[in-house]
């Protein structure tokens, strides 16, 4: 097997986007934050693949303090070991990994191995698949619009809870406020708006050639269980459609409430992802 560090995203983006593209509604996280650190929206980064008899068969990425992607193209005996070596010989640490299940488990597995450190499931995912809205649904009341700089505040306070309901490692204040400024300023917050009030919100994000990721997707709970949220993704993807193929969304396989949102829209689950810490053992 032979290694290769990418200090050129353009560079490493030649090297692994023709076998990404084969999936790309599966490979789109991937996809996105390349893209993004193509676009300058990542000041560090870190880049590696894998070829072995001239194939390429891994590729990984990862924006510190973020989890590393591993991502398998073909799997061969001694991958997982072989990238996990790779990072503890340049003394990068690895916090958190995503990928499919099998990839993600088994770097974990290998670097749990050679660090004496264990693996928690921060979230078991669902990732989903949109190519058209299923027509009949049930509108609640209201519209959406683009999100804009007076809305500011109240998305910060949501970002933040957003965080605590997904159990995902909270931002600080300046930071959540920092990203949605950041959103706004790219057009990529929709927010749903009942009788002048705004009761839920969305984000688009990470497009590739043919598709766009829908996130962020919250209602605080005093507006929740009216179909709010429902409504909000329905609408604004059918308009993302305009533009692209398909959108692409994760879920917490463990909220039955978001997933059955998303499949009466018309959202397709075609993996199952896994997000994983690794942490220090206790004793």
């Amino acid at each position: 097997m032979n290694w290769q560090w990418y200090k050129d995203p353009v560079v490493f983006a030649q090297a692994t986007e023709p076998s990404l593209y084969m999936h790309e509604d599966k490979y789109s996280l991937f996809l996105g934050i390349l893209g993004q650190i193509r676009a300058g929206r990542y000041k560090e980064y870190i880049m590696g693949a894998v070829r072995e008899d001239g194939v390429l068969t891994a590729a990984c990425l990862m924006t510190p303090p973020h989890p590393l992607q591993v991502v398998i193209f073909e799997d061969r005996p001694g991958t997982a070991d072989f990238i996990a070596e790779r990072f503890l010989e340049e003394g990068i640490a690895v916090g958190q990994v995503v990928g499919e299940r099998e990839a993600a488990g088994n770097f974990a597995a290998s670097w749990a191995e050679r660090t004496g450190q264990d693996i928690r499931v921060l979230m078991d995912q669902g990732l989903y698949r949109l190519d058209a809205v299923n027509k009949g649904l049930a509108k609640s009341p209201g519209a959406w619009r683009v999100a804009n700089a007076y809305d500011a505040p109240l998305l910060t306070e949501w970002l933040l809870l957003f965080h605590e309901d997904t159990k995902l490692s909270p931002p600080t204040r300046e930071e959540a406020r920092e990203r949605i400024l950041s959103f706004l300023k790219a057009k990529e917050v929709y927010v749903w708006e009942d009788d002048g009030e705004v009761v839920s919100c969305m984000k688009k994000s990470r497009p590739s050639r043919h598709g766009i990721t829908v996130s962020f997707v919250f209602t605080p709970k005093r507006h929740r269980r009216k179909g709010y949220a429902r409504t909000l993704v329905a609408e604004v993807s059918e308009e993302l459609l305009e533009t692209y193929d398909f959108c692409m969304l994760y879920t917490d396989l463990l909220n039955p409430t978001s997933n059955k949102i998303y499949q009466e829209i018309g959202y397709v689950m075609i993996a199952n992802p896994v997000h994983l810490e690794l942490v220090d053992r206790t004793t």
